[in-house]
């Protein structure tokens, strides 16, 4: 889906596949056909983006086999798919039983980032279709935050400026312009804006951004608008954003918000909690840490959680996601005379974990996925934006 802001930028939209469990090329292929129909029969509209996650093996095998990146870009012609953005954040088995902290590996330290980063980057270049600016890809925000000590920040940096090369290289050969987006998240080594300006310090500017997933965004409780303000200052480009709600938990006191709030606490993400307490955040790096651990969190203010929740449906009361948030932070991005991205990626990857069950099929999980691209779609329509698709 694509929409024009009132300064010509055309800005897409698509919806995140790390909600799907594919992870070779075949099951990417069948993916495409699957949801690519079933999206844009819902939307009414003859193309859709997705922002495809692809694994490392099946990154790896796209980037060095012609025939199957052909297959590929075939299926994406004939199901009315836009590609323009990829995600590069898991490594593998997204969508496994257990996936909790296993997701930040490899790091940034671990040249198998570097490499894998890379094959992403030369498939997308692959599935651009021709009138697209650039293409972008979501990345990890280089580790967990422990173990890092100094010699794994000099390794991840040297990896960087090798990252920034390769994407020169990308470009030099395809003609095909990509950029790498850092993103912030809860618990990780760049877990603020303000770390994103401090650990990316000496990357190149014209190939590596920030990511904001606005879903981390609203669990740190940060500001947005402030958040573009240091990402200038910095000279850092927002390369692309994750329209994605929060779970908010106004009175921890409240049982029957603390029963809602368990059925969220599941085995395979893990779902960071954060709590304002003065000028500072109380953190636990896991739901149930937060709700019944050795040190939980007090009930005396709201809690938000990183559990991605629809972001058009309100979770049963008292519960209730972040789209107050959501809303405030699209008008900051898109909503001003300037358009300060033009890659959103709808990345509700829970649908899986959900308490009131999965889908029941691909029918009901693309019904679900619409809707939530129908919500942010009309969001940008009420901020000026005009659809082209």
């Amino acid at each position: 889906m694509r929409l024009q802001h009132p300064d010509g930028t055309v800005v897409h939209l698509g919806y995140g596949t790390n909600v799907l469990p594919a992870e070779d090329v075949d099951g990417i292929v069948a993916q495409v056909g699957t949801y690519g129909d079933r999206l844009r029969e819902h939307l009414g509209t003859d193309r859709v983006g997705l922002g495809m996650w692809l694994p490392a093996a099946a990154a790896r095998r796209l980037a060095s086999d012609l025939d199957a990146v052909s297959r590929l870009r075939d299926a994406i012609d004939e199901h009315g798919v836009e590609i323009v953005t990829l995600n590069a954040f898991p490594y593998a088995a997204f969508q496994d039983e257990v996936v909790k902290k296993r997701v930040y590996h490899p790091t940034w330290a671990e040249r198998s980032r570097l490499d894998y980063t890379l094959d992403v980057a030369r498939v997308l270049a692959a599935l651009m279709p021709a009138d697209a600016v650039r293409g972008s890809i979501s990345t990890l925000p280089l580790a967990w935050r422990a173990p890092w000590l100094a010699d794994r920040q000099s390794h991840a940096e040297l990896h960087l400026k090798a990252l920034a090369e390769g994407l020169a290289e990308v470009e030099a050969e395809t003609g095909r312009t990509v950029r790498v987006a850092f993103e912030p998240e809860p618990g990780c080594v760049i877990e603020t804006i303000a770390e994103a300006v401090e650990r990316l310090d000496a990357v190149d500017r014209e190939r590596i951004g920030v990511c904001l997933d606005l879903c981390h965004l609203a669990v740190g409780f940060e500001d947005a608008t402030d958040a573009l303000a240091r990402l200038d200052a910095a000279g850092l480009d927002v390369v692309k954003v994750q329209p994605a709600a929060a779970l908010v938990v106004d009175d921890p006191a409240d049982p029957e918000a603390r029963a809602a709030l368990t059925s969220y606490s599941e085995d395979r993400f893990l779902h960071q909690v954060r709590q304002r307490v003065g000028q500072r955040l109380a953190s636990r790096d896991d739901l149930p840490d937060a709700l019944d651990g050795r040190r939980p969190l007090d009930d005396r203010s709201p809690w938000r959680v990183h559990f991605h929740v629809p972001v058009h449906a309100d979770p049963a009361p008292p519960l209730r996601n972040s789209r107050d948030d959501l809303r405030a932070s699209l008008a900051a991005l898109l909503g001003g005379d300037t358009a300060r991205t033009d890659h959103l990626e709808v990345e509700t990857y829970t649908w899986s974990v959900l308490p009131d069950g999965a889908p029941a099929d691909d029918d009901a999980l693309a019904a679900g996925l619409a809707a939530e691209l129908a919500w942010v779609r009309d969001e940008l329509v009420g901020l000026g934006l005009t659809p082209l698709d």
